[in-house]
């Protein structure tokens, strides 16, 4: 069985990080280096970074502030937020992110998946869907951060954006970011059902026993959260030591 990995999600707005509940991220939280600089101690496997206001404002990535992010970023480094060609993603390769994370453009030009993968590798592109529960066993996908309707079903949408050559599928569940009260392992489920590519568990981590649940009982093949690091004393360290715990394999550094 592949390592599982945990990824703290930075949500970056205007002048630092922020955080809330079904993604109204109006809590602020700290800068965003500081945030970087701790994270390289704390045995993360990765950290993704997403500018909660570049799509929703139409605008591109802030290239500078990545690179100054990047130069202290020690681990690998998912973008986000504002991509819409691929010239973009070419710009935020050569300012230090490993991976980007490509969200809104993908429903207005599904073919940008594709033409990122040709280009750079599937392994490059993490394509986000954020989704509400319409139905017992139906999500619906929302684009700019939650707001706007795409009228795209979960897993019509998982399985093309997989079609498309995408490396990984990173799934929110809206309704229950920032809650910390689980994961939605129905939705998690039925999208590790649908897809042979890695799916990144995300929304609603509170403590170990969720990262767990979301691996052993939804088959994610890694485990986001954000909340969790920010509010509590809970490490990632600690997280990835319970799930060893519980059987299941974690990257491990050795002091």
């Amino acid at each position: 069985m592949l390592k599982i990995r945990v990824i703290p999600t930075l949500l970056w707005k205007e002048f630092g990080l922020v955080k809330g509940i079904g993604f109204d991220s109006w809590r602020r939280v700290g800068p965003v280096l500081p945030a970087i600089r701790v994270y390289n101690q704390r045995h993360v496997d990765e950290l993704i970074l997403v500018d909660i206001l570049a799509s929703e404002e139409g605008r591109e990535p802030d290239y500078e502030s990545i690179r100054d992010f990047a130069q202290d970023c020690f681990i690998p480094l998912t973008v986000g937020g504002g991509i819409n060609s691929i010239n973009q993603v070419q710009e935020l390769l050569r300012a230090g992110a490993d991976k980007v994370s490509i969200n809104t453009a993908a429903y207005f030009d599904p073919n940008l998946i594709t033409q990122v993968a040709n280009r750079h590798g599937a392994q490059c592109v993490v394509a986000s869907v954020d989704v509400r529960k319409v139905g017992s066993d139906r999500w619906d996908c929302f684009c700019r951060s939650g707001k706007e309707a795409t009228g795209r079903e979960v897993i019509s949408w998982v399985k093309e954006l997989e079609d498309r050559g995408a490396g990984e599928i990173l799934i929110t569940s809206i309704e229950k970011d920032g809650t910390m009260e689980g994961y939605d392992l129905n939705l998690i489920n039925a999208v590790t059902g649908a897809v042979r590519i890695p799916v990144i568990a995300s929304g609603g981590a509170g403590n170990s026993g969720h990262l767990i649940a979301a691996v052993q009982e939804a088959g994610a093949s890694a485990v986001a959260a954000a909340s969790i690091f920010h509010f509590t004393e809970q490490t990632p360290e600690q997280m990835k030591n319970e799930m060893r715990k519980a059987g299941i394999p974690t990257r491990q550094i050795f002091r």
